[in-house]
């Protein structure tokens, strides 16, 4: 069994870009999207603290991918629900990098 066949779901990785400028000159925050479909795992990640800042927060999910680029400043969309990146773990099999594991945050 290889490793892509456990990422059973797709997802819409999305990045902060800054769109239009309104009357006040002020630029809209808006999130474009970084990568479309792209194959994933969403788990539930008990107990996972994670010092953001000087906050510490509770991980909702964690969410596993290919080494796509993914990192803190970005949010992902699964299934029409959005999570904060709280987290990105990179994961090597000591010759090269395999996988990505994100703590995420569901976004309310």
């Amino acid at each position: 069994m290889s490793y892509s066949s456990l990422l059973l779901s797709t997802c819409t990785i999305q990045e902060f870009t800054e769109g239009a400028a309104d009357d006040y000159g002020i630029l809209a925050k808006t999130w474009g999207t970084f990568l479309a479909d792209e194959p994933c795992r969403l788990v539930p990640a008990t107990n996972r603290e994670v010092k953001v800042g000087a906050e510490v927060v509770i991980a909702d999910y964690m969410l596993f991918t290919d080494n796509v680029g993914i990192t803190e400043q970005m949010r992902v969309v699964v299934s029409g629900v959005t999570y904060e990146i709280l987290s990105v773990i990179i994961a090597s099999d000591g010759i090269a990098t395999h996988h990505q594991e994100c703590l995420l945050r569901t976004v309310r």
